[in-house]
C-alpha cells in the first residue's frame, strides 16, 4: 500500500506513529537489504551449485514484462517470473481445466541477461531442477525463450494460447473488418479448430491465404509467427498431458505484484527504489513475509553496526591538530 495509507493504518491500529518519509526510508532500507541478500546468494548458487530441494512433479514457470513510471516521464519495464504446481485436471462448467496452485514470484527492473541470472535464486529455492516435468509458458518473447534455455532447456514450451490468438485475429481481421461480426465468428471457428485439432490444418490455410495475397502483410508477417512457433502451439497434445495452455499467472503476478504497488495513480518512481520495493512485493505476494522479515533484520542490524565501527574507525584516524614550530602552548588555558 501507499507509503502514506501504509502510516495511517499504523496509527490507527496499533497506536504507532510514523510520518509518510519515515515509513518510506524504513521500507526502502528494508527492500535495498533484501535485493542485496538475493544478489548474494545468486553469486553463491552460481558459484558453488549446490542441489536443489525436492520438488512437485509437475512444475510451470511463466515470465512477462511490465512497464513502471519513473521520474521525468520515463518509463521502464520490470521482468517478472512466477513458479508454480501445476495440478490435476478437474471439471468446471462442462470443460475440463488446470490450475497452477502454490505461486511464487521474482521481480526485477533490469536486463534480461542480468533477469535470469538473479531469478536462479527463485527457481533454485522452488527445485525446479528436480521436478519430473516442466512446461515454460510465456507470449513468445525473445528473452523469454533465452530464460526457459539458461534454466530448463529441456522444459516443454507453450505458446500462451491467447497471445496466438491475437495472431489468429490480425489475419481475420485483415481480411474482414476490425471488430465486425464477420471477423469475430471466423476467429471464433479458427481458435476452437487450434485448440482442439491443433495447428496443422489451419496454418495450411493461412498459407493458402498468403498465395491468393501475396503483398498482404497482415497475413504473411502472422503466419510466419505462427510458422516458427509450430512446435509450441501443440494445443491438444498439451492438454493430453494435463498441462495448461495460457500464461495468465504471469499476467495477474503483473497486476497483483508490480502494478498494484508500483503503478498507482500519480506515482513516479526513483530508478533505484524500484528494486527494492519489488524485492519486498515479491516476499508479501509470495506469502513468506514471516520466514524473511527475521532475516532482513538481522541484515539491518548488521549494517547498523557496520556504519558505527566505520564512524568510529573515522574519528580514531583524525590526527589531532598540529602545533606551528616555535610555538609553546598555553598549558593553563588547554587545562580549563
Amino acid at each position: 500500500m501507499p507509503f502514506q495509507k501504509a502510516a495511517e493504518m499504523l496509527d490507527d491500529f496499533m497506536g504507532i506513529r510514523v510520518s509518510r518519509i519515515v515509513s518510506q526510508r524504513y521500507a526502502e532500507e528494508a527492500g535495498a537489504a533484501y535485493e542485496q541478500m538475493q544478489n548474494e546468494e545468486a553469486e553463491r548458487l552460481e558459484k558453488e551449485a549446490p542441489r536443489a530441494k525436492p520438488c512437485a512433479d509437475k512444475i510451470q514457470i511463466s515470465a512477462d514484462g511490465a512497464m513502471v513510471p519513473l521520474l521525468h516521464g520515463v518509463w521502464a519495464e520490470v521482468k517478472t517470473l512466477v513458479i508454480g504446481e501445476v495440478q490435476p485436471e478437474v471439471e468446471e462448467q462442462g470443460e475440463q481445466v488446470v490450475h497452477t496452485r502454490n505461486l511464487s514470484y521474482f521481480s526485477r527492473k533490469t536486463t534480461a541477461q542480468e533477469f535470469q541470472r538473479l531469478a536462479l535464486v527463485e527457481m533454485h529455492r522452488r527445485g525446479v531442477e528436480n521436478a519430473k516435468e516442466v512446461a515454460a509458458i510465456m507470449d513468445g518473447a525473445d528473452w523469454e525463450q533465452g530464460f526457459s534455455d539458461y534454466h530448463c532447456p529441456r522444459a516443454v514450451r507453450i505458446l500462451d494460447f491467447a497471445h496466438a490468438a491475437e495472431h489468429v485475429n490480425n489475419i481475420g481481421e485483415s481480411l474482414l473488418g476490425e471488430h465486425t461480426p464477420e471477423s469475430q465468428a471466423w476467429l471464433k471457428e479458427r481458435l476452437h479448430r487450434l485448440k482442439h485439432e491443433g495447428p496443422e490444418k489451419l496454418l495450411g490455410e493461412f498459407q493458402g491465404l498468403q498465395r491468393q495475397y501475396p503483398q498482404a502483410q497482415a497475413i504473411s508477417g502472422n503466419l510466419a509467427y505462427l510458422e516458427k512457433r509450430k512446435d509450441q502451439i501443440q494445443y491438444p497434445q498439451f492438454q493430453a498431458h494435463g498441462w495448461p495452455i495460457g500464461s495468465g499467472i504471469v499476467e495477474s503476478g503483473n497486476k497483483l505484484v508490480v502494478e498494484a504497488r508500483l503503478k498507482g495513480s500519480g506515482m513516479h518512481w526513483a530508478e533505484y527504489h524500484v528494486n527494492p520495493m519489488l524485492a519486498l512485493r515479491n516476499i508479501i505476494c509470495s506469502d513468506r513475509w514471516k520466514e524473511e522479515w527475521p532475516k532482513i533484520e538481522a541484515r539491518l542490524r548488521q549494517q547498523a553496526r557496520q556504519r558505527r565501527s566505520q564512524l568510529h574507525q573515522s574519528r580514531i584516524a583524525v590526527p589531532p591538530p598540529s602545533i606551528p614550530e616555535g610555538r609553546v602552548p598555553n598549558l593553563d588555558v588547554a587545562l580549563i
